[in-house]
């Protein structure tokens, strides 16, 4: 039986989920699905559950918790003061509190946040990962004179695919140009441009702490995408549901993986995980190309949660049912042991 506990959920206000779907149409629950299936599940489970929006201040935060004095907080920020890198320093605070909290530490945020720094110390640790360069945002964009298409290019920060379209896959240096003036413009920030691997694209789910558990091997497929078309996830084929219907779009479980490939998505995503110094739970993001070479392209700390996305299935293809992966998560956030448990206990 579920021991009844407080959780305060923070969320972005904006994302403040109502007590029922009634009168709701698809495109207003989608804005906060996730924010609703967490609270409500967690409610159904008994737990004496509170929301609070942050949006750019601590001081509610800091008052909530010192008058409440919940068992846990549930993590659902994505960003602070509107800028996506700064939800580390929320749980930094949470740290500074001693609050336990889910999803992942903020050296873990930071490393998997800032795609760059990600990237070299992927590199650095011999894990493969596509080739890249940084264009600085407020620099002259100089292109080298040789340069192996096609290229990708994406932001540096910037998650859920913005900024990224049909037009991110590159073939010639007028095109990158272009490109990667238009993420400094439009998108504002630095552009990421990376070879661009033609192949699978696998997610992978990680949990834990100390002791790691792999989920199930996930699959984005593009369905009847034209050829013309670079299999990539657009911010349309992640997000725009009659987009994925007409073309067939969606994610399963993967099939047809030989053991080897399946062990060693196994081996490269526990390697990351600890790499990275993450905990609670993430997801790796994977090329494999037809000759069976493996990419990892990034590492995503407190990835989706939505009951019907991508890592929530993953978990319940390995047995876990939602409810019971929420729980898991909030007895990996309250079981992490933090600095501050072994200076204060």
């Amino acid at each position: 039986m579920t021991r009844k506990q407080r959780v305060l959920v923070v969320l972005h206000p904006s994302f403040m989920p109502p007590d029922s779907l009634d009168g709701f149409s698809d495109k207003q629950i989608d804005e906060w699905r996730t924010e609703y299936d967490v609270v409500s599940t967690l409610k159904a489970l008994g737990h004496e559950v509170r929301c609070l929006g942050v949006l750019d201040s601590l001081t509610q935060l800091r008052a909530t918790i010192e008058e409440w004095r919940p068992s846990v907080v549930f993590n659902l920020l994505e960003e602070f003061g509107g800028i996506v890198t700064y939800d580390q320093h929320v749980v930094a605070f949470l740290e500074l509190m001693r609050q336990p909290y889910t999803g992942c530490n903020p050296r873990g945020l930071l490393l998997s946040r800032d795609k760059p720094l990600c990237k070299q110390l992927l590199t650095y640790h011999r894990i493969p990962t596509p080739q890249f360069a940084v264009f600085r945002k407020g620099l002259r964009v100089q292109v080298p004179r040789r340069q192996r298409f096609p290229l990708f290019v994406k932001s540096t920060v910037e998650d859920a695919s913005l900024g990224i379209s049909q037009a991110s896959v590159v073939e010639d240096a007028a095109k990158l140009k272009e490109r990667i003036q238009f993420m400094h413009e439009q998108v504002g920030c630095d552009a990421l441009v990376e070879q661009y691997i033609e192949g699978r694209e696998f997610y992978v789910g990680v949990m834990g702490n100390e002791r790691l558990q792999r989920l199930p091997v996930w699959e984005l497929t593009f369905g009847s995408l034209p050829q013309s078309q670079a299999a990539i996830a657009t911010r349309k084929v992640k997000w725009d549901r009659a987009y994925q219907a007409r073309h067939g779009i969606g994610t399963r479980a993967a099939s047809d993986l030989p053991p080897q490939l399946l062990a060693r998505l196994d081996r490269l995503s526990r390697r990351i995980y600890r790499t990275l110094g993450l905990s609670g739970y993430a997801r790796m993001d994977f090329r494999v190309t037809a000759a069976g070479e493996v990419y990892v392209l990034e590492a995503n700390a407190n990835p989706n949660l939505t009951a019907n996305e991508d890592f929530a299935r993953s978990a319940q293809a390995a047995g876990t049912e939602y409810p019971e992966l929420l729980e898991r998560l909030i007895a990996l956030g309250q079981g992490y042991k933090a600095q501050w448990r072994a200076t204060y206990g």
